[in-house]
């Protein structure tokens, strides 16, 4: 598969047909296996309250959004949290990574990461750290975009009964 490039949006007003995707494209990416919080199957109505509980956030401008378009399409978005701690002010998180599982292969993650961290860069952090399920291999993605582990928390995700994964730590230094 080639390479394809997404433009991507900081900040995109979250009106009700932008949420509708990126709530689409979480119900596709959870139930293609993806790690973002939900086990397949799933409806787009399970994932709803998910998107929502940003809304906040966003509105007070501790969550900020970062979408990917093809075209007028959402089919990447990851979540830049800004910390509160008057301690950790300096780095940020990064939540709910996903890209269309139709176009994965093409790099679009890799692209979604480094527009994530130039965003985070330009916000004045100097750092952004994120978590992943254990089991899937995430880890080694993560690496190839200059994540480092740094901690683990054994068995702290359960995906079913007698299934937990590792609560993988995640950190990118930008300076």
């Amino acid at each position: 598969m080639g390479r394809m490039a997404l433009t991507f949006r900081r900040d995109p007003e979250p009106t009700p047909a932008l949420c509708d995707a990126l709530v689409a494209l979480w119900a596709r990416v959870s139930n293609a296996g993806g790690a973002v919080g939900f086990v397949p199957p799933v409806t787009a109505e399970d994932v709803r309250p998910s998107l929502e509980a940003y809304l906040p956030q966003i509105a007070q401008g501790r969550v900020r959004p970062l979408v990917g378009f093809d075209g007028d399409r959402p089919v990447a978005t990851a979540f830049l949290s800004l910390n509160t701690h008057r301690l950790m002010g300096h780095w940020g998180w990064l939540y709910t990574v996903m890209v269309d599982p139709d176009l994965q292969g093409r790099g679009l993650g890799l692209g979604l990461l480094r527009a994530a961290g130039e965003f985070a860069r330009d916000q004045g952090l100097q750092a952004l750290r994120l978590t992943c399920r254990g089991g899937l291999g995430l880890e080694r993605f993560y690496e190839a975009a200059g994540y480092k582990e740094v901690g683990r928390v054994p068995s702290a995700i359960r995906v079913a009964p007698g299934d937990e994964r590792d609560d993988v730590m995640m950190w990118l230094p930008l300076t």
